[in-house]
């Protein structure tokens, strides 16, 4: 039954003229908003986050790496050892000429002498190719002169002509050629003699070339002798020592100089011979 509006006793409400599902609610009290509960947030646990672990690793790694702990050090460069070259052993041969060098052949068989002031390159070849002429056992006076050549030289060849003093006198005319160019005159032939291995003397010739070079720079030459000694081999063809040099830059004896040169060559005999070891050289 419902209660009339002016009665003042206390009665009820129909459940069904209230909002809701149906069931109790208080008139007069406003309705409550539920609240979702959570769970307490529980410790972090290193078993649980294994990245957290790897990422500060990392981390401390990297600031590490860019001040440059655990780097490794560049060795002190050192310089490198110089190279060190020994020559192979070399047999030598006396001078007999007070106060000169010796110019051997690399047996020994054979040598020649040459002054103090000149270099002697037994090893060395040189020659020229118009006309053709190759010297051996070589020695040279001047060498670098004017910076591009030499004041003279010496060496030995051979010439396929029998006659010891035409021998020498072709040898004269192609090194002028070749050396100076220009125009040469040959003076006559003089006898000489050297001396075979068995220590025997045999006869040679002496001819020497007066030369008018052809270049006209102030390095080259004015005047130039050249100077030939040749001497049987007994197969057909003659050996021949050739010394040339600057006729007017080469010191006021040149002339005798070479002539002196070519007649000390001589042929030795093993008694005769040394053998030296030249100092190591250093290259750096």
């Amino acid at each position: 039954m419902a209660r009339r509006p002016d009665d003042p006793t206390p009665g009820y409400e129909d459940n069904a003229a209230l909002r809701g599902f149906g069931g109790y609610e208080p008139a007069d009290a406003p309705r409550a908003r539920p609240k979702r509960i959570r769970p307490a947030a529980k410790p972090l646990k290193w078993r649980r986050a294994p990245w957290f672990g790897l990422v500060f690793i990392a981390l401390i790694a990297g600031v590490l790496n860019a001040l440059g702990v655990g780097k490794p050090r560049p060795a002190a460069s050192s310089p490198s050892a110089p190279l060190v070259v020994t020559p192979s052993p070399r047999v030598t041969v006396p001078a007999i000429t007070d106060g000169w060098l010796s110019v051997a052949a690399r047996d020994g068989s054979y040598a020649y002498d040459v002054p103090p002031n000149w270099e002697p390159a037994p090893a060395t070849q040189h020659g020229w190719d118009e006309p053709s002429i190759r010297l051996i056992t070589s020695a040279f006076l001047g060498r670098d002169f004017c910076g591009r050549d030499t004041l003279g030289g010496a060496g030995v060849t051979t010439e396929p002509v029998a006659d010891p003093e035409a021998a020498a006198r072709k040898a004269a005319t192609d090194l002028a050629t070749g050396a100076y160019g220009g125009t040469s005159q040959l003076g006559p032939a003089t006898d000489a003699e050297f001396t075979k291995a068995d220590g025997t003397k045999a006869p040679a010739r002496v001819v020497v070339a007066e030369v008018a070079p052809a270049a006209k720079d102030e390095c080259a030459a004015k005047h130039a002798l050249v100077v030939a000694m040749g001497f049987g081999t007994g197969s057909g063809a003659s050996g021949v020592v050739v010394a040339y040099a600057d006729g007017d830059r080469s010191g006021p004896s040149i002339r005798e100089d070479l002539v002196k040169i070519v007649e000390s060559y001589r042929f030795v005999a093993a008694a005769d011979r040394g053998t030296t070891t030249p100092p190591p050289t250093t290259y750096r």
